[in-house]
């Protein structure tokens, strides 16, 4: 294992580590009492039936969606493209949105609403291929394409919504993407999901690394493009869908993680799509972290115990400011 390996595992232990001791109704040290054997059973209770899950859907869910970014940029030779561009997350959301929102699931049956929620981003997948058709093969094409079934989706959402606007607090969390309330039952859900397709997608990391450097050079090294570039898709929806199924949609983080990723480890996706998972899992388990100190600290200074932060909104606006970052320093050029 290399050194920068070894680091990035590292850092994710401390965020994960930070994670348990940073929400409200137990002190660290409470925390501390309860991981050396002790503390009550109000204690144990939180941090083993509620934060300890809601930390592992965390770890789960960024790993998904680091290893689908990565996967979509490389099968698409596009920098910018994020999950987004399939049409699954949106797709997604819809999916558990529809399904909260009339009454057909809740969060008291995790089940439901991640069976909606792929359902959802399996339709907005095949509305994609659909409407793309023979241009499915181009990446520019699958891109334009993918904004207007974003759009579409997301108009249908906004209709769901008017529809039954009595349940706007439940699904408004996936329309920010939030780990609050995650229990046993979603990670139980996500892993075994989330494992079978990060699995698969590091298969097709020779494919993929042959895809970064352009059709024609990957044809002139044997690979059949079109297939390679079909699975690579297959991969980054199933991904997707996974994550959001499990935590909503969290802004950007498809977009963010690659680009860091490729920083780090290079561009050989034998080395990257592992080092995706891990940077995935750092950012949302960080942002997460972080979300859950915002809404410590706003009780405490503000006096607003029910205010609780989303960690999309943290992550929606670190995405943003890479993505700034990438127009800048690449406007002429889609790779």
């Amino acid at each position: 294992m290399s050194r920068r390996f070894i680091v990035v595992v590292a850092l994710v232990v401390v965020c994960a580590g930070a994670e348990l001791v940073a929400g409200r109704g137990m002190s660290p040290a409470a925390v501390v009492d309860v991981v050396t054997g002790g503390g009550g059973s109000t204690e144990r209770h939180i941090l083993l039936q509620l934060r300890l899950p809601r930390l592992l859907v965390a770890l789960g869910a960024g790993a998904c969606l680091g290893v689908a970014g990565l996967v979509l940029q490389s099968a698409l030779r596009n920098p910018l493209a994020g999950p987004e561009v399939t049409g699954v997350t949106p797709g997604a959301v819809l999916g558990a949105v529809t399904a909260t929102g009339l009454g057909l699931a809740g969060w008291e049956s995790p089940l439901a609403v991640v069976v909606a929620a792929c359902l959802g981003g399996c339709a907005g997948a095949a509305l994609l291929w659909l409407l793309a058709g023979r241009g499915a093969d181009d990446p520019a094409q699958t891109a334009v394409h993918g904004v207007l079934v974003s759009a579409v989706l997301g108009g249908l959402t906004a209709m769901v919504l008017l529809v039954a606007p009595g349940e706007l607090g439940s699904v408004v969390q996936w329309l920010v993407g939030t780990t609050e309330g995650r229990v046993w039952q979603h990670w139980h859900l996500l892993w075994p999901w989330a494992l079978f397709w990060t699995a698969a997608a590091w298969l097709l990391a020779g494919p993929l690394t042959l895809l970064r450097c352009g059709d024609e050079m990957a044809s002139a090294a044997g690979l059949s493009t079109r297939g390679a570039r079909r699975l690579a898709l297959l991969c980054a929806v199933a991904l997707t869908s996974g994550a959001v199924a499990a935590v909503g949609a969290l802004g950007f983080v498809g977009l963010l993680v690659p680009h860091l990723a490729i920083a780090v480890f290079g561009a050989d996706l034998r080395g990257s799509l592992p080092g995706a998972a891990l940077v995935g899992a750092l950012v949302v388990c960080g942002a997460d972290a972080a979300a859950q100190l915002l809404s410590r600290l706003s009780a405490t200074v503000l006096d607003a115990a029910s205010l609780t932060v989303p960690v999309g909104a943290l992550t929606t606006c670190a995405g943003a400011a890479v993505l700034l970052i990438v127009v800048r320093r690449t406007p002429d050029r889609t790779f």
